[in-house]
């Protein structure tokens, strides 16, 4: 991961283009340090090196201490009162009770994808997933995970209901951090691969019934291959 400085950008020249939003300095600090966690490199338990963090990022403590308050609303760190804050531990029963909601949000995700979504949406998600089999191909793992989750973000926004979004988007962040604990193996890769055809499938035809239980077994499969995957790492820490 680029941990280059983080320096305000010069301004942009003008462009009659819409403008985006330029990311607050604390905001930019909060993705890094939430990909850091996700990845482990900030591993479950650690303490967090305000000092360090600092050095490595070139910015100040206070929008290093804001980045951490938005990590902690996701449950990714603890703050410690005038200790600091530490990365929270993966709670197997946690992840358990997150993939029960999720693969019900799934359910709801997929009944209203068949009735909402039009022809332009569903070529985009065949694109989509046309480009994540070609990453499964080439055994571009971290790829073909990003790639993923931009897939079941634009499958959700095509739903079109912003309370789903609002909760799934959310919840990701966990269900994502708890598949990089788990360290899934290469079968479940490929069972998922199967699993996304199915949905596509059942998009494509606009049967909602088949649509809404195909997600959910995706994701229900996905949340016991993390439990199980969480419970090997846990034995292997206690040999």
């Amino acid at each position: 991961m680029d941990h280059t400085a983080l320096h305000d950008e010069p301004a942009a020249p003008h462009t009659t283009a819409p403008r985006l939003r330029r990311m607050s300095l604390y905001e930019v600090v909060a993705e890094r340090l939430r990909d850091m966690v996700l990845e482990g490199e900030l591993a479950p338990g650690s303490r967090i090196s305000e000092k360090r963090l600092c050095e490595s990022f070139e910015v100040s403590r206070t929008p290093l201490r804001e980045a951490l308050k938005v990590l902690a609303n996701e449950g990714l760190v603890e703050l410690l009162p005038n200790r600091g804050a530490k990365v929270t531990e993966v709670d197997p029963q946690a992840v358990a009770d997150l993939f029960e909601v999720m693969t019900e949000l799934e359910g709801l995700s997929g009944r209203l994808l068949a009735e909402r979504a039009d022809d332009t949406a569903i070529a985009e998600i065949r694109a989509l997933h046309e480009q994540m089999l070609d990453h499964y191909r080439r055994q571009e793992r971290q790829d073909y995970f990003a790639l993923n989750q931009h897939l079941h973000r634009r499958l959700t926004e095509i739903a079109d209901n912003g309370v789903l979004l609002e909760l799934e988007t959310s919840l990701t962040v966990k269900v994502t951090r708890a598949r990089y604990a788990a360290n899934l193996q290469l079968g479940r890769w490929e069972e998922s691969a199967r699993e996304h055809a199915e949905i596509l499938a059942a998009l494509e035809a606009r049967d909602a019934e088949t649509l809404s239980r195909t997600m959910r077994d995706h994701m229900r499969r996905t949340g016991e291959a993390v439990l199980q995957g969480l419970g090997a790492a846990e034995s292997l820490e206690k040999q």
